[in-house]
């Protein structure tokens, strides 16, 4: 998975050499990792963010998109939306020792079914080192995963 993301171009990158570049030129940026999900017809397709804010400069992002098979259940699917997160997350501190944060399409407000996995998802993120955003709160790479999916 980490050998295939993409600028918005379509153009492949090496994650741990465009993080490094990105850092290199914009050393205070903030790195935010979050991922969304989209079921059509007889599959899922799940794309993952890495998204760099460059202080009041904006926001570069890179993505890797895969689609599996259906995944009808909303717990499992969301599940896998917080693990390919901590997974690229895991991935960039272990190889490029940068802080991450790691943003989750998950709310805070009871009435919305990703309450149900707030707990779990944030305290698993949490346990690892991660601060977390979950909605209505920043959601920077989620938004773009989202952007992705669609």
């Amino acid at each position: 998975m980490f050998s295939d993301f993409r600028k918005i171009n379509g153009d492949f990158v090496d994650l741990s050499e465009h993080t490094k570049n990105i850092i290199s030129s914009n050393p205070d940026c903030e790195i935010h990792v979050g991922s969304d999900s989209q079921n059509y017809k007889n599959q899922t397709t799940y794309s993952v963010v890495v998204a760099y804010r460059l202080g009041t400069n904006g926001v570069h992002y890179i993505y890797h998109k895969v689609k599996v098979e259906k995944i009808k259940d909303r717990w499992t699917k969301l599940l896998k939306e917080a693990e390919l997160s901590i997974e690229v997350a895991e991935w960039l501190t272990s190889n490029v020792d940068v802080d991450v944060q790691i943003d989750m399409d998950f709310n805070e407000n009871e009435s919305f079914y990703s309450n149900r996995l707030v707990q779990l998802a944030k305290g698993w993120a949490n346990s690892l080192g991660y601060k977390v955003n979950i909605k209505p709160n920043i959601q920077i790479a989620t938004k773009a995963a989202d952007f992705q999916c669609r």
